[in-house]
């Protein structure tokens, strides 16, 4: 296990334990003992713990340069921004250096959008239980009282609806005429997990409503994206097109970077000066970029998280069907959450004395995000450990 220092601000609730080093999907404490990460950094270490390729690569450009401003041009941020693009059919990215402050490009965007349009007090629609970031403004469009709780007052211009919810939009749409965006986690991550009924329904519908009233659609894609679901971005699971994409954690595989990814509405207005970024879309995070899409097309990884999450989340169905505790096994790609009745988040911690590492959202839903490369024999090591965990959790 760990110690523990004053020195770092107490803002999270620590787990008792440190590591040694990680390789592949496994950590390793000063002891030797492994732990397989079904955590990943919180869906960021897309391609594992010290994966050659992706170290040598990294390496190389340490050996160049780490920073350059963004006041001459950058090759691998170009590179990457081409990438990006080329997947997604929108034009133009802004790099920054995390999820929340990709969002707050996205809602900064939106506002330059409304002021285009002549509108003075700009609302964006967001959805309850929602997670966008920390940051102010980002924090204000979350739509969770326990994490805005003391940070009073919040940014105004966010209209509040139910996740899934088509009706309460399309009844905004006749009544309110300030709003100019909707903005949208295809999956709740933080929220528990849930998807909508049918992700391709609520998605499109939710483009056709903004098409309708010359909004703009923008999916924040910062736990989705990256292969996580299957797809590189989970929206392309459905015919919807967003104005907006914000993308972070697993797309510099543990290097901090973020993207916002914008369509012409935005391309049409934006202007030097506007927006910017010291770190945004620098050499070194924009080549762990790069290496992490490298390694999603070399070793095919986004049909690896749809089979082996597939696998996982069957096993698991089967093997706690039994069990009244258990209210829902959720799952797309290898975004899986197990849903109790109760409470759970002290199985972050009981999870150790069976060598794993997961989080637990929204009080009371396990969430398992491991590393794209997880193979079968780990699989089965993680389904075996989390149906002992929550069997023995169940029946204590």
């Amino acid at each position: 296990m760990s110690s523990k220092t004053n020195a770092v601000l107490n803002t999270y609730g620590r787990l008792p334990i440190s590591f040694e080093k990680g390789e592949g999907v496994w950590l390793f404490d000063k002891n030797g003992q492994k732990y397989l990460d079904a955590l990943a950094g919180v869906a960021v270490n897309t391609v594992g713990h010290s994966h050659t390729y992706f170290i040598n690569g990294l390496k190389q450009q340490l050996d160049q340069y780490i920073h350059l401003s963004n006041y001459v041009n950058i090759q691998e941020q170009e590179k990457l921004a081409e990438r990006l693009v080329k997947y997604t059919n929108l034009e133009s990215v802004f790099f920054s250096n995390s999820g929340c402050e990709a969002n707050e490009a996205a809602i900064k965007f939106a506002r330059l959008y409304a002021s285009s349009r002549n509108i003075v007090n700009p609302e964006i629609i967001v959805m309850e239980n929602s997670f966008h970031g920390r940051t102010m403004a980002t924090l204000s469009a979350t739509g969770n009282r326990k994490v805005q709780a003391g940070f009073e007052p919040l940014l105004k211009g966010f209209i509040r609806v139910s996740f899934d919810d088509l009706e309460s939009i399309k009844k905004i749409s006749e009544q309110n005429k300030n709003v100019v965006a909707i903005l949208v986690e295809p999956i709740q991550g933080e929220g528990g997990v849930k998807l909508p009924k049918n992700l391709n329904h609520y998605l499109s519908s939710l483009r056709s409503i903004c098409d309708e009233n010359d909004w703009l659609l923008m999916f924040d894609e910062v736990q989705t994206g990256i292969g996580r679901t299957g797809k590189l971005y989970a929206h392309q699971y459905a015919d919807a097109l967003p104005d907006v994409l914000t993308s972070a954690k697993g797309l510099g595989s543990g290097v901090p970077i973020g993207a916002t990814l914008v369509g012409k509405k935005i391309t049409s207005i934006i202007k030097p000066g506007q927006h910017g970024s010291t770190f945004g879309g620098n050499p070194l995070a924009c080549k762990a970029g790069n290496l992490t899409l490298d390694v999603i097309e070399n070793e095919n990884l986004m049909l690896n998280a749809t089979i082996q999450g597939a696998k996982i989340s069957h096993q698991l169905r089967e093997a706690l069907k039994d069990f009244s505790g258990v209210k829902d096994v959720r799952q797309l790609g290898l975004m899986i959450g197990i849903e109790l009745y109760k409470p759970c988040t002290e199985l972050m911690t009981i999870a150790l004395k069976y060598n794993l590492l997961i989080s637990v959202t929204a009080s009371s839903v396990i969430r398992i995000v491991p590393p794209l490369i997880i193979n079968d024999e780990e699989a089965q090591f993680l389904v075996q450990k989390l149906k002992e965990l929550v069997t023995d959790f169940l029946e204590s």
